[in-house]
């Protein structure tokens, strides 16, 4: 099911519950509503309520049409939960932009309602798995959906390298997004593909940034309301308008004294697996268990994909040699399904809790 929506047209009756709490949304919206209130994703810590102003959202959605230059009658494909700040924003930006918007509840590959008659879409958002997905289809039709867009804004969690080299077959320009709800969706965009590609993130205009005694970011800008969001994210800040994402704080591993950064190694094995796998890569993520010994040992746990012995072993001498001894996992543990949070990302607090 899709819910098409303009504002020229009357719109649709809803056809299912996801589509009535879009269109109450979208009234609250247009009735002037002045605060709306919604829940971060629990990721990183308890989900709790954070209420936005409209003038917050509004300076949010304008500065992304200036940044990847939409106009009125661009179409935008909303496919993100709209119970969270980064499918909400997709709404505002259909509703302050003046783009027709079409509304499918998420799933693994919204493009499965899409065909070739479909109109094209100038602009739309998705979480990494959703984007892996469409790739792995291989449906030239679904790629001609996404070769026919202004932007394609790729968020909510870490892009693996797999996935960064995948998305250099797409013509259309690919950004990965950094922002949270406190800071009302994205302030700043990484160009993953063309001939820009970059390992940085460039803030968006009128966003200040600057790091704390840890190294961690803090940012300022309109949608914060003028006031500094503190972040747990460590990051290389080599100018104000520049950063690179070297992990965050509250996942640092001390392993007998020493301090692992466990984002690093997750990259560096997801980069090894993409060597040799042709398929696409299992979800994994680094983590320290408590060990009487060390205090926290180094751990994989992987969805579903095992190593052999000789895998393993051949695994743990490149992340020696790269990385250093201390940052070689101990052990890798295989689960047989990923704890998600509501807006799909990987809840590691979840699994980590039914392995020990």
């Amino acid at each position: 099911m899709a819910l098409f929506l303009t504002h020229h047209t009357p719109w649709p009756a809803p056809q299912t519950a996801y589509e009535a709490e879009a269109l109450a949304f979208c009234r609250s919206w247009l009735a002037g509503q002045n605060t709306f209130t919604l829940h971060t994703s629990g990721s990183t810590g308890t989900p709790k309520p954070i209420t936005l102003t409209r003038a917050q959202m509004q300076a949010s959605a304008r500065l992304t049409g200036q940044t990847l230059g939409l106009v009125p009658g661009d179409t935008a494909l909303v496919c993100l939960n709209i119970r969270y700040v980064a499918g909400i924003m997709m709404l505002v930006r259909g509703l302050e932009l003046d783009l027709p918007m079409t509304i499918i509840e998420p799933e693994a590959n919204p493009f499965t309602h899409l065909t070739a008659d479909t109109n094209s879409f100038a602009f739309t958002a998705l979480v990494p798995l959703q984007l892996q997905t469409i790739l792995s289809a291989g449906n030239e039709s679904q790629a001609g959906h996404l070769n026919a867009m202004k932007a394609i804004l790729v968020g909510g969690a870490a892009t693996s390298p797999a996935l960064e080299q995948a998305v250099q077959g797409i013509t259309a320009p690919v950004y990965a997004t950094y922002g949270m709800t406190e800071t009302v969706s994205h302030i700043a965009l990484r160009r993953l593909n063309g001939s820009t590609r970059s390992e940085w993130f460039t803030a968006l205009n009128g966003v200040n940034l600057g790091v704390d005694e840890r190294g961690c970011l803090h940012i300022t800008s309109a949608a914060t309301n003028g006031e500094q969001i503190q972040t747990n994210d460590v990051v290389d800040l080599p100018d104000p308008m520049h950063f690179r994402l070297l992990g965050r704080a509250d996942r640092v591993i001390n392993s007998g004294g020493v301090k692992i950064q466990p984002e690093q190694v997750e990259q560096l094995i997801q980069r090894v697996l993409a060597q040799n796998q042709a398929s696409g890569l299992p979800r994994l993520f680094v983590a320290g268990l408590p060990d009487e010994k060390l205090g926290q040992r180094v751990v994989v746990v992987c969805e579903q994909v095992s190593l052999s012995d000789a895998q393993w072993t051949a695994l743990q001498a490149i992340i020696r040699k790269e990385a250093g001894p201390y940052a070689v996992p101990r052990e890798w543990l295989t689960v047989p399904q990923f704890a998600e949070t509501p807006t799909g990302k990987v809840d590691q607090r979840a699994i980590l809790a039914g392995i020990r």
